[in-house]
């Protein structure tokens, strides 16, 4: 399995709701198949806030299976497994995915949720044309990085920095794939630092891709490999990332 290391929060579960602003507020689907220990959906429950914008509501697989994500504008598959995340799933909800993101909702890939989204192993969604560099170490260890943001990600994350820490808990180290049915991606931020501990080679992880985003037919794609919605931060690029993913696109 593929692990993406989390950070603890104490932060506790709660269901959207109700108000008379609803219809202006992004519909959030974060998925979880845990029993709501998780921390990955503890952090964006945190950060995903009406006042921010959001409506977002924790989702099981069995759920996405019997099609809710219809109520949604932007599914989030957090940090975790993403092997576990695709078994959990399984084909039939895969698909659903799939078919949400083609007719126009968005996707947001997190660690986990990034090697899911990917079109490198037999349980990935590929939906975005990208594999992972050096998967043979991918628990490479965990830790703080720096990103450099390109022009592209610095307008889309609204960041006025050019580089950023970000804590990393083993997520895709993330290179262009070949897939000719797929369309390329853009970079938004690439690895200046790296981890390499456990056996990992040094020098592998610095350049490759950290944030990418492309279209999947009609639906928007965003990828994290690190934990920007981690309580280090910045949790403003992931917010911001989300709410892109999470509109739709202007004709």
């Amino acid at each position: 399995m593929l692990f993406c290391g989390l950070v603890a929060t104490g932060i506790v579960r709660a269901e959207s709701l109700p108000g008379t602003d609803r219809d202006t507020l992004i519909r959030v689907a974060i998925y979880d198949h845990s029993d709501g220990s998780a921390n990955g959906p503890k952090n964006l429950k945190r950060i995903l806030v009406r006042d921010a914008g959001f409506d977002a509501v924790r989702v099981t697989p069995e759920e996405i299976q019997k099609g809710i994500l219809e109520k949604f504008d932007v599914l989030i598959m957090p940090g975790g497994s993403g092997s576990k995340q695709a078994e959990k799933l399984g084909e039939e909800g895969r698909a659903v995915v799939k078919s949400f993101v083609r007719s126009g909702g968005g996707y947001v890939g997190i660690c986990a949720g990034s090697y899911l989204a990917s079109s490198q192993y037999t349980w990935s969604l590929g939906i975005v044309n990208a594999r992972v560099w050096d998967r043979s170490h991918w628990a490479r260890g965990t830790g703080t990085v720096s990103l450099g943001l390109s022009p592209s990600g610095r307008k889309v994350l609204k960041s006025k920095a050019s580089e950023l820490d970000v804590y990393y808990g083993q997520g895709p180290l993330l290179i262009p794939h070949d897939n000719p049915e797929l369309p390329g991606y853009e970079v938004l931020a690439t690895y200046e630092t790296e981890i390499a501990k456990k056996g990992a080679p040094v020098g592998a992880m610095v350049g490759t891709h950290a944030i990418v985003r492309t279209m999947f037919h009609d639906g928007r794609v965003l990828c994290f490999s690190p934990h920007p919605e981690s309580s280090g931060g910045p949790n403003s690029i992931m917010v911001e990332g989300i709410r892109w993913a999470g509109s739709k696109p202007r004709n």
